[in-house]
């Protein structure tokens, strides 16, 4: 029996925005909670292979892996793999960001298949992934809002003063 998991956030930013900041690998463990570290090992056009390294879990366990992930920015997709899959036999993922009314639809959509020798049976994989994802989207979220808060109020505060600096730029045109 095969695994799925498929969740979403809006978040209230533009899709450039959350695009930009949740395709940029090597910052993961600023963005999520549960990743400790990211080597990057490869670079490829819009191909990035990576070893994830996982915080400690509640026995103290570390897990790592190396995925593989090709971002579209045309579509706004992410197609992704597990090079080393670890206790899965495939784990297949893929993002995308929709635009939704001046925010962005984030989807997560998982496929999967643990071996057999798995700690965990494939539904009690999709109840786990479920719950991180559902956590690391929260966070995810607050984060990419807070900075596109930051922006809207930089922007609006620098008005005044780009206004200013028009006028007297026209002034010098005129002179």
């Amino acid at each position: 029996m095969a695994g799925h998991t498929e969740n979403s956030v809006v978040i209230n930013a533009a899709r450039d925005l959350v695009w930009r900041i949740t395709n940029d690998v090597a910052a993961w463990p600023e963005l999520f909670s549960e990743y400790a570290a990211v080597q990057i090992l490869r670079t490829t056009g819009n191909t990035v292979r990576f070893r994830l390294t996982m915080r400690p879990d509640e026995r103290g366990r570390v897990w790592q892996w190396v995925s593989e992930r090709t971002a579209d920015p045309r579509t706004y997709t992410v197609h992704a793999h597990r090079v080393e899959p670890g206790p899965f036999e495939y784990m297949n993922i893929r993002w995308e960001f929709t635009e939704e009314n001046g925010a962005t639809l984030m989807r997560w959509t998982q496929d999967f298949q643990l071996r057999p020798d798995a700690p965990l049976n494939d539904a009690a994989m999709a109840d786990r992934i479920n719950r991180n994802s559902a956590r690391e989207m929260r966070r995810i979220k607050a984060l990419i809002e807070a900075v596109a808060d930051r922006d809207r109020r930089a922007s609006t505060a620098s008005q005044p003063g780009q206004r200013q600096q028009r006028r007297e730029q026209a002034q010098t045109w005129r002179s």
